[in-house]
Parts: C-alpha cells; structure tokens; sequence
C-alpha cells in the first residue's frame, strides 16, 4: 500500500471534524493508499485532539496511518505531501484585549500566523508538496504563506470550492435540474463577498447557463447576492459558520487537484496569476483550473468575459491588491 503524509492546521475545530474521517476513508487518496496524518493546533485546545483521534481510530479505516497532535508547525509539516491550512484567527475574536473586527486587523494577525507556517512548509515538506489555504481571508493568506515559502516548487491554492459549489446548487435550483447538470463553474478572485461566481461560462447540460436559466435580471441581481452573502446566510441561520460544507468543499479540490479533470470541464481553486486575464502576476486569483494527465494543474485559456464579468473582476482585483498592500511588509 502506498502511503501519503498529510497535515492539518485547526485539527480540533469543527471543519476539521468533519474533514478528517474523508482523509483517511479511502475517498481522497485511494483506497490503495495508507494516510499518516499530522493534526496541528495551538496548545490549549491540543487535548481535544486526543478524542479525535480516538474516534479515527474507532472508524476502522484500512487506510489509516499514524496519526499525531502537536502544537509544532514544524514537526507536523514534516516530509508532508498534502497540508490544509484549516485553522485561522476568525472575526470576532479578543486578541491582546482587543476584539478583532476590522478585516485590516484580521489580516495583520493571521499574516504572523502564516509567516510561520509558510516557512516551516517552505523548508520541511516534501518538494512537492501541495498545500490548500482554507483559513479566511484564504487568498492574503495563501499570498504570505507562499512568500514565506521561499519554495518555488511547491504548489500554492486557496479554497473557492465552496463558493463554486454554492454556486453551483443556486444555478440547478432556479433551472430546476440536479446538480451534477451544472459544470464549468469558475469563482473568479478572492473568496470574499467581492468573488465572481461566473454564471455566462457556467454550463447546465452543457448550454451556458444564463442561457438555459434565461432570466438575466436574477442572474445579475439576485443570484451573485445569493452566492456572495451565502456564508452569512448559513451563520444566521445556524449559528454558526459554515464547516460540513467547508469540509467537503476542501476534499473536492484535494481531489481535483490530485486527478485528470473530466474533458471539457474545470474546476476553480485560487492560484498565483502568471499574468491570465490581465490579472497581476502572483496575485493569489480564484481562476478556472484543469489538472492535466501529467499532474500539473494549469489556469484554463480563452474563457469569453463580456462587459459585467470584467467589471466584477476589477471589484475583486482591487480587494485583493488593497489586502496586498495591508500586509506589504509580509509579502515584499
């Protein structure tokens, strides 16, 4: 059996409770491939981890591995093929007796948190190593972690899965067919309420699906609103923030990433720009991506934007420009 070392950042909070059995099951990975798994968290909440562990191991998986807690960044990273940075610092919280609110203060505080972790990636994981920033705000977050990096060949993603699932179920919803109609869905910038769910390249049944929805009031009115304020939407009806779906969300683009896609389709994942739709170089940019027989994963070409997608890319451009410059210092 082969065997993959992964690690994982938040190891005890909810998303990572519903993502850890998916690692280990067979799902992800394969079924011919054994998991090491490392869980990572901040020393007072690392006992917790212990119970996790206890129910992976309850789950009886033939594909589970060793699995470790640690609170050392550097020791769970170690030879890691796979890292999901889950964990961040959320609004809200008190950090040094101030309550976090301000989304320049949530990017100065997860940026030290971050500069850590991407250069103990940078210098400990495998050279090959893939990792996915799930931890909001995910694209600023990916940009330090990779900068701190300094390792070119390493692979860099922040998570726009769940906006493109969202997306997705919102298109199938209002033309009345199942999900698994809607495909080429691509989330455009930043995972944020200023992303581009881009419903003209997004198909249902294979026919753009503005053009099989044919209501382009609700398209450009009502449905980005829906997608954008999704999360929102979920904490106030839940209480909480969205995590069985983050999770799922964040095994899609593992194994997106991980397998040839499908002739004809991408999928959307934050990368670093090369430059693609004018977009600036390194900038970490939701884009349309397909994974190619040989691995690597590429920013699809040639996508058509009429006049609206080009003016809510531009939005979402200059968000993430006005993030890089909020942690300039972190980045330069």
């Amino acid at each position: 059996m082969k065997e993959i070392n992964v690690a994982l950042t938040g190891g005890a909070g909810q998303i990572a409770y519903s993502l850890l059995p998916r690692l280990i099951s067979g799902e992800t990975f394969g079924t011919d491939t054994k998991v090491n798994l490392r869980l990572i968290e901040i020393p007072q909440v690392v006992d917790k981890l212990k119970g996790t562990i206890m129910e992976l191991i309850d789950c009886g998986f033939k594909q589970t591995g060793s699995l470790l807690a640690t609170t050392d960044i550097k020791e769970g990273v170690q030879d890691a093929h796979w890292i999901l940075l889950v964990g961040s610092i959320p609004r809200g919280i008190v950090v040094d007796g101030k309550k976090i609110e301000e989304r320049s203060d949530l990017l100065r505080i997860n940026g030290g948190i971050f500069t850590g972790q991407g250069e103990a990636i940078g210098e400990l994981a495998q050279e090959d190593a893939k990792i996915l920033v799930v931890g909001n705000p995910a694209n600023t977050n990916a940009l330090i972690g990779r900068t701190k990096s300094n390792n070119p060949t390493q692979s860099w993603f922040a998570m726009t899965a769940l906006d493109a699932n969202r997306a997705k179920a919102q298109l199938a919803e209002k033309a009345g067919v199942d999900i698994a109609s809607v495909t080429n869905m691509t989330i455009w910038g930043n995972h944020s309420p200023t992303m581009y769910p881009d419903p003209y390249n997004a198909k249902i049944d294979g026919v753009s699906a503005v053009e099989a929805i044919n209501d382009l009031d609700w398209i450009e009115n009502e449905y980005l609103p829906l997608v954008q304020q999704r999360g929102k939407a979920v904490i106030d009806a839940r209480g909480a923030s969205s995590a069985a779906s983050a999770a799922n969300a964040a095994i899609d683009t593992v194994k997106a990433v991980d397998s040839q896609t499908t002739e004809g389709d991408w999928f959307s994942a934050a990368v670093p720009s090369d430059g693609s739709y004018g977009i600036p170089e390194g900038l970490i940019f939701g884009f349309p991506l397909r994974t190619s027989d040989q691995g690597s994963v590429e920013i699809v070409q040639g996508i058509e934007l009429n006049d609206f997608a080009k003016s809510k890319i531009k939005v979402t451009t200059e968000e993430l420009l006005s993030e890089k410059e909020a942690v300039k210092d972190l980045v330069d």
